[in-house]
């Protein structure tokens, strides 16, 4: 009993103490509650985040008002400031696990913008998750257009290529088979390409017919395993990625800029083609050349080597065979040492995303958001394709991409747009052959060099002058090596016979000989539009002597009589040294035909053509005999007396030519300065003639010189010692 009494006289004192700690962790509890409540209210982000983690299969979805309420407050945040990389892969879980429904699926598919990188992992779960089955069609779909839309943007994509496989057997859904082809295209590396896989997407193709999707992915297998695709593709597959980043597109673009500094997308791995607005901005810095990073973490184990390691053209020497590809493909041309791997391995898959990357973004840029003139997206522009162009320099060939793109540039150009780099640009554009250059090249550039200034109308001869050089060269080359494919693109498959070849410059310079004329004649042979015009009839003049093709083309006489008629003396010095080379040339074709060295055969008429321009020109400076009787530019007598022009036979020779009339005048002034009035008949007297023609060839005109030795037969070095002018004579 008394055991009991103690021990009921210490129940009081327990159950004191037992209240006191529950007193004690219910304040504590409280305290925490209280603390919890005060941080959900100065960060709500983060109390929704950490709800929407937590919403489990079953959840009442309807009526749910902090469901709905954290779902604007997370979609608010994210169209304004992006979405940090956990959160992304929270609310992808909670997506496509269905957890909060099928309607919000979607809509939370529909705001994930990354503020920095993407986690793969959290692609790789949103994979998982399409593998269970039970995620609707139209959200798989909408999930692998938000995947191929902020690809760039995830952290690295060695895990991603591991899981190829799964992605690939969702190749036979139909709804997302465009999509699914994109993705792969993006992922697929040699060790990608099974014969399995091949035949899977051949049977696909049997029952959808030559999907450019379908296509496109071919071309790539065929790329990395020939031996396995024994179908023909195209050499040159049109875009057959679309773009439907339409959701992300506006909102992506914002926070990027927000966010600058950080990570930037490359939207342009694929297209909207469907909406062309009338009003589009373009987005800023959007055509900066992406920084090198590497498709896979930094893991010593690996023996693969970044190009954004390298350091020295030594250390890519070293590591030549262990080198990856970066992420973005456009990152190598910024990249010296890049272009230097991209020129010595010639990877034809490495090219081919190159012209992907290339091709999207040009077309995006400049086709479906057309620079709206601002000082600062003209620059940005400017730098974007003079990267292009110095990298083109480098690897001495011009992109295909670049070429499609400029086919369709030139149907909606101004002819004032970055008028520089788009003609440097047209100047690279490979050979093709004749049909295509006059549909897809000459048409548009009539159209825009018969409506625009004297000087657009000197750059695109300058332009034309430079394509025609560099097709040549290729041919010199060719024939050194002795090769036949004279195609300038090396990745193309574009190969042309010495009779296409020599088509598409007849067709070329033929056509530079239309726009020369008639920009001469609407111009009035503007000084500048002669000079290029002369300039490329330099190059045209020595194609056989210089550049070893069997073709001679004589210049129009829309170009020949208003150079010999020029009133500045640099353009009848070009003429002169023409129709040199020209003299030069057909002579050794005439030999060599009569030799039989050679298979080709000059037409009577280039023979024709040269002589009558020969004649002109030695009869209208030499003979002083331009406009008699029975001469080629014979003018009726009457005509010529309303000129009141004394002795106008003579009016263009060497003494009275409107281009070197200013130097018969200084020269008489040196030889007769006590004379007040002129006689320039007097420097045709005896040894005079020869001096006039030794200070005259001494001004530098050596064109002149050598067409008048030549075809005369005149000599400027006179061998008679007395018939040498004095020390003091000029």
């Amino acid at each position: 009993m008394a055991e009991l009494s103690n021990l009921t006289g210490l129940a009081p004192d327990q159950s004191g103490e037992t209240y006191s700690n529950v007193s004690s962790a219910s304040n504590r509890s409280l305290r925490l509650a209280e603390k919890e409540k005060k941080k959900g209210e100065a960060d709500p982000f983060g109390l929704a985040v950490k709800y929407l983690s937590r919403v489990e299969a079953g959840t009442v979805v309807r009526g749910n008002d902090e469901l709905e309420r954290s779902l604007v407050l997370v979609e608010t945040v994210a169209l304004s400031n992006g979405l940090h990389p956990d959160v992304i892969a929270v609310l992808l879980d909670l997506a496509l696990s269905l957890n909060a429904g099928t309607a919000n699926c979607t809509r939370v598919l529909k705001f994930l913008i990354p503020a920095t990188v993407v986690p793969q992992e959290a692609i790789v779960r949103g994979v998982s998750w399409l593998c269970v089955g039970k995620t609707p069609m139209n959200a798989q779909v909408v999930f692998v257009r938000w995947v191929l839309t902020v690809f760039d943007l995830i952290d690295c994509k060695d895990h991603l290529r591991s899981i190829y496989g799964f992605i690939f057997s969702f190749v036979t859904e139909e709804n997302l088979c465009p999509f699914i082809c994109h993705l792969l295209y993006l992922l697929t590396m040699r060790e990608h390409v099974h014969p399995y896989r091949v035949r899977k997407l051949l049977d696909i193709q049997a029952k959808m017919g030559r999907q450019p999707f379908l296509t496109q992915l071919l071309a790539l297998y065929k790329v990395f395993r020939p031996d396995l695709v024994t179908v023909s593709v195209p050499s040159r597959v049109r875009t057959g990625f679309k773009n439907y980043n339409a959701p992300w597109k506006v909102a992506l673009s914002a926070v990027q800029r927000k966010n600058k500094g950080a990570v930037l997308v490359d939207q342009s791995l694929s297209l909207d083609v469907k909406e062309k607005p009338l009003s589009r901005k373009r987005k800023l810095h959007h055509l900066e050349i992406p920084p090198l990073s590497s498709v896979f973490d930094s893991n010593p184990k690996r023996k693969v080597f970044g190009l954004q390691e390298l350091r020295s053209f030594k250390q890519l020497l070293e590591n030549i065979d262990n080198i990856e590809l970066p992420a973005q493909m456009g990152s190598l041309l910024g990249s010296a040492l890049s272009l230097h791997y991209l020129d010595c391995v010639q990877d034809e898959s490495a090219f081919l995303r190159l012209n992907f990357w290339l091709g999207h973004s040009l077309q995006e840029e400049f086709l479906l958001c057309p620079v709206d003139g601002s000082s600062d997206n003209t620059s940005e522009a400017c730098r974007f394709l003079s990267t292009i162009l110095s990298s083109q320099q480098f690897l001495q060939e011009g992109f295909s991409s670049t070429e499609s793109f400029l086919y369709k540039f030139l149907s909606v150009w101004d002819g004032c747009l970055l008028r520089p780099q788009i003609l440097d640009l047209l100047s690279d554009i490979p050979l093709m052959p004749s049909f295509y250059m006059r549909k897809l090249l000459f048409e548009p550039l009539k159209q825009l060099y018969f409506t625009s200034t004297v000087f657009f109308k000197c750059s695109v001869i300058e332009c034309l002058n430079n394509m025609l050089v560099k097709w040549l060269t290729w041919h010199s080359v060719s024939v050194v090596k002795g090769g036949l494919d004279i195609s300038l693109n090396s990745n193309s498959t574009m190969a042309m016979t010495l009779s296409g070849f020599m088509d598409s410059v007849m067709e070329l310079v033929r056509f530079v000989g239309l726009l020369a004329s008639e920009g001469l004649r609407l111009e009035n042979c503007h000084v500048l539009l002669l000079n290029q015009t002369l300039a490329f009839y330099e190059t045209v003049c020595d194609m056989f002597l210089k550049f070893s093709l069997p073709l001679i083309i004589m210049l129009p006489a829309g170009v020949f009589y208003p150079a010999l008629f020029a009133t500045d003396s640099v353009s009848v010095d070009r003429l002169g040294y023409i129709m040199y080379r020209y003299r030069k040339n057909l002579t050794l074709a005439k030999r060599q035909e009569k030799q039989r060295e050679q298979t080709f055969h000059i037409s009577r008429n280039t023979y024709k053509e040269f002589n009558r321009n020969l004649q002109a020109m030695v009869n209208s400076m030499w003979n002083s005999s331009w406009c008699l009787p029975g001469s080629d530019l014979e003018i009726d007598k009457d005509l010529i007396a309303l000129s009141k022009v004394a002795e106008p036979w003579c009016r263009f020779d060497l003494i009275h030519h409107p281009a070197l009339f200013s130097y018969a005048i200084e020269f008489h002034q040196k030889c007769w300065p006590e004379r007040k009035d002129v006689d320039l008949g007097s420097i045709k007297a005896g040894k005079y003639w020869n001096w006039y023609m030794e200070f005259l060839f001494n001004q530098g005109f050596d064109g002149l010189n050598n067409f008048i030795q030549t075809n005369t037969g005149h000599s400027s070095s006179l061998s008679s010692r007395d018939d040498r002018q004095p020390a003091s004579q000029p």
